[in-house]
């Protein structure tokens, strides 16, 4: 855990984030994770979200979403863009337990200092049957291979986790949560050249259909669920013993039946 993590000590600023996904890659990403959030968040319902950090302003999923009351926690107060926001530290959420009906985490454990940390916190916030969204970074795609390629570069989004939806899946179970959906998307290479990006927009078609544990970013929706105990009533007779004569010892009922007939 220590080793997968070491890259980030202190996650990269929110103003770093934002201005990469300001590049034609970044865009590109957000307008696909917009659509497929649109279609993950319509099932979820209840009266609070959270969305824990915002990296692009150019995506809004809260205005998806059917739930009114919503708020974005920030790290930072100069993070804060507008009345939802409010600040606090992410790895522990300033928020009462069994509270929270659905939680959006936007790439949020790609640059969280302890990402397990910050999964545990969501459980505790969630509701019995509350939802969790989370977007991520995938490393066995084009993007992880363009990662691979600048190890050593600090610069927004190659220093992330990168952190593998199947690992995310094994946290999810530990946690409690069950897999509902998941979908892929970013299927092209993160160039920087906008048209030669929209000219390789076929690779999304071809990608969904024909390998789409390849893709760049993986959307995960997950369900917190309780398990529920149904008390056994046990069972206190006790078996007949046979003393020394052959004869079966009597026991407490039968000896109160005895004493009744004297």
């Amino acid at each position: 855990m220590k080793r997968l993590f070491n890259r980030i000590t202190t996650p990269p600023t929110t103003a770093a984030l934002r201005s990469w996904f300001s590049t034609p890659p970044g865009r590109e990403l957000l307008a696909l994770e917009q659509a497929c959030l649109e279609h993950l968040l319509s099932e979820c319902f209840g009266y609070y979200l959270l969305q824990v950090g915002c990296l692009g302003l150019q995506m809004d999923p809260l205005r998806m979403s059917r739930i009114k009351s919503q708020v974005v926690l920030v790290p930072k107060e100069e993070d804060a863009y507008s009345a939802q926001c409010v600040v606090g530290d992410p790895q522990y959420l300033p928020v009462a337990s069994d509270s929270i009906d659905t939680v959006l985490l936007s790439h949020t454990l790609d640059f969280s200092r302890n990402p397990h940390q910050l999964l545990r916190e969501v459980g505790r916030v969630l509701i019995p049957e509350g939802h969790v969204v989370i977007v991520g970074f995938n490393p066995w795609s084009l993007w992880g291979l363009w990662r691979l390629l600048r190890m050593r570069s600090r610069q927004v989004p190659w220093c992330g986790h990168f952190i593998s939806s199947w690992r995310v899946h094994d946290w999810l179970s530990l946690l409690g949560f069950e897999i509902k959906a998941e979908e892929g998307v970013m299927f092209r290479p993160p160039l920087r050249h906008e048209g030669m990006l929209q000219r390789l927009g076929f690779l999304e078609r071809l990608g969904r259909r024909l390998w789409p544990p390849l893709s760049g970013v993986y959307v995960i929706l997950a369900v917190k669920r309780v398990s529920r105990l149904t008390p056994i009533k046990p069972a206190w007779k006790l078996p007949a013993r046979r003393i020394r004569s052959g004869m079966v010892e009597p026991t407490a009922n039968n000896m109160r039946h005895t004493k009744g007939r004297e």
